[in-house]
């Protein structure tokens, strides 16, 4: 294998790639053809691995310490290992690598009187970034390392593009392997994830412990009864939030169609149904911004619960928030940004309407629409022109309340222009029985008493059009087959939906949106690429 590892700018080729392909990636090339030539597939169909790098670390460890190593000081199986050369060292007759695959990392020993001349040759044709598989015992070198010494190999898949790998160094003081990323440009990294998840293990890290978030929320659900269902993305009518939709047209049916905006209004049909507690996690669309809390397409999570109010739902968050944190983490204190968010003690609770009134110096009941879109106006906020009242309260709030919920915090009883689906709250039948969750000042959950009047929810929807036939694009349209669901008649229920995103940035500590998506939307162009 030559040195190709300087970590270099790999110049990208232009479409078509053909003659303006460059050195680096033609060098590749004929490495390809030469293994060919040698009778070599560089592709190979399978591999039987009986063992991963953590296994071997953990089974050599063992047999030292029980006195189980056979002569040389090497395990006395076979191991049989696969994964991607991720360093090489070569020292003339014998060369040393580190593979790595779903386990982590393991150093190999290639020596060229054990592969005998051709094999120990043909290593020169291989490159950082292929796939390779090996076979030989485990032993402990004089630096103390476990390694694998290769009694032989096969190619798996070769590597035609070099991969980014970020330069390495031992920490002086701790010993510790760290590696200063091959990608300088963070928007390249989100366009060319796959590159991005081979050569930044933490990175790996941060989409298990997604996984671990996800299966997490279910086992809490499925624990207390909760039934998993799907319910449809495309949609004839939008609803369930304040937001604007994507839209597409269905060729057969000749209709226009909607991606779905949230799952709220399909899953308390199922309640009316007379299924008692439901739940889904599931892909949502919003035709919004992108920002650093925002991506067009996220994961919700929904969940329904028959005769419960938003009081019970409340309870319902913390210890299902208790449990996931503690499940992905280890305990219930995480990290955020720097910040200690301590997850055990019950959450705070502040009314939306005192908490804002508190920061406009103001009772903002008794302010004017012009008044509030003056005040969110000197804040620098944007878009006032044709919202809503109840779109300026939110802003307002946004701009002066939120940023300081940075301990786990219910903001309950919202005003009823800003709370469609949700109960008028008992006593005070301006506001409705509501609450969102903050942490670190970003919403994570919102949650009601459902509306169960047919009447008073038709009353709403027509609310919702006014408004928007006054210029608000983000308000709820009239859904008369909800409607009529209602009025079959629904049982006191609470809901609540999560942002599974904005969870998962939590308890991986990850200051974007983009961070803990797979494959985020970008917008054209950004961070190279197509």
């Amino acid at each position: 294998m030559t040195d190709e590892q300087t970590n270099d700018p790999v110049p990208t080729p232009a479409a078509g790639e053909g003659a303006e392909l460059s050195q680096v990636l033609r060098h590749r090339r004929e490495k390809l053809e030469a293994l060919r030539a040698q009778g070599i597939e560089p592709f190979a169909y399978r591999f039987d691995r009986t063992h991963r790098a953590d296994e071997v670390l953990e089974l050599f460890g063992q047999a030292e310490a029980e006195g189980g190593l056979g002569e040389g000081g090497e395990t006395g199986e076979e191991l049989r290992l696969a994964g991607r050369i991720v360093s090489w060292r070569s020292h003339g007759k014998s060369a040393f690598a580190h593979l790595e695959d779903g386990g982590g990392r393991i150093q190999l020993y290639f020596r060229l009187n054990t592969l005998g001349e051709v094999s120990f040759r043909t290593l020169d044709l291989l490159d950082r970034g292929d796939w390779i598989g090996v076979h030989g015992p485990a032993f402990r070198t004089r630096t103390g390392e476990i390694t694998v010494k290769v009694g032989g190999w096969k190619l798996l898949s070769k590597s035609l593009r070099p991969l980014p790998f970020g330069k390495e160094e031992v920490d002086a003081e701790t010993g510790e392997r760290v590696v200063h990323s091959g990608f300088q440009d963070q928007q390249t990294r989100y366009r060319q994830r796959y590159a991005d998840l081979a050569v930044n293990p933490d990175v790996r890290e941060v989409f298990v412990k997604r996984t671990l978030l996800i299966r997490a929320l279910r086992t809490f659900l499925d624990a207390r009864g909760f039934l998993e269902v799907e319910t449809p993305v495309l949609q004839p009518l939008y609803g369930g939030a304040a937001a604007r939709p994507f839209t597409t047209h269905h060729n057969a049916l000749d209709t226009t169609l909607y991606l779905r905006i949230a799952d709220e209004l399909y899953l308390k049909r199922l309640i009316v149904g007379g299924f008692e507690r439901v739940y889904e996690i599931g892909k949502d669309f919003r035709n919004e911004g992108i920002d650093r809390s925002h991506n067009p397409e996220f994961t919700m999570l929904e969940y329904y619960q028959a005769f419960a109010d938003y009081e019970e739902m409340m309870e319902g968050v913390e210890a299902l928030l208790r449990h996931v944190v503690t499940a992905v983490t280890g305990g219930e204190r995480i990290t955020v940004q720097g910040v200690e968010v301590d997850f055990g003690p019950s959450f705070h609770r502040i009314p939306f309407m005192g908490a804002l009134n508190a920061k406009l110096g103001a009772d903002a009941a008794t302010l004017s629409d012009e008044d509030l879109r003056a005040r969110a106006g000197k804040l620098g906020e944007t878009g006032l022109e044709g919202a809503s009242r109840g779109r300026l309260l939110d802003k307002l709030f946004g701009a002066l309340v939120e940023p300081e919920l940075i301990q786990p915090t219910f903001v309950i009883d919202y005003p009823v222009e800003l709370s469609p689906l949700a109960k008028p709250k008992r006593g005070e039948p301006r506001l409705t029985e509501r609450f969102e969750l903050y942490v670190v000042g970003r919403e994570l959950a919102n949650a009601f008493s459902e509306l169960n009047d047919p009447l008073d929810q038709r009353a709403r929807f027509e609310a919702q059009v006014v408004a928007r036939d006054a210029g608000d694009d983000e308000t709820h349209p009239v859904d008369e087959d909800y409607l009529r669901a209602m009025e079959y008649g629904m049982p006191p229920t609470g809901g609540v939906g999560i942002g599974v995103d904005r969870l998962a940035m939590l308890v991986t500590d990850s200051a974007s949106i983009r961070d803990v998506i797979l494959f985020p939307t970008l917008r054209p162009g950004e961070g190279g690429g197509s």
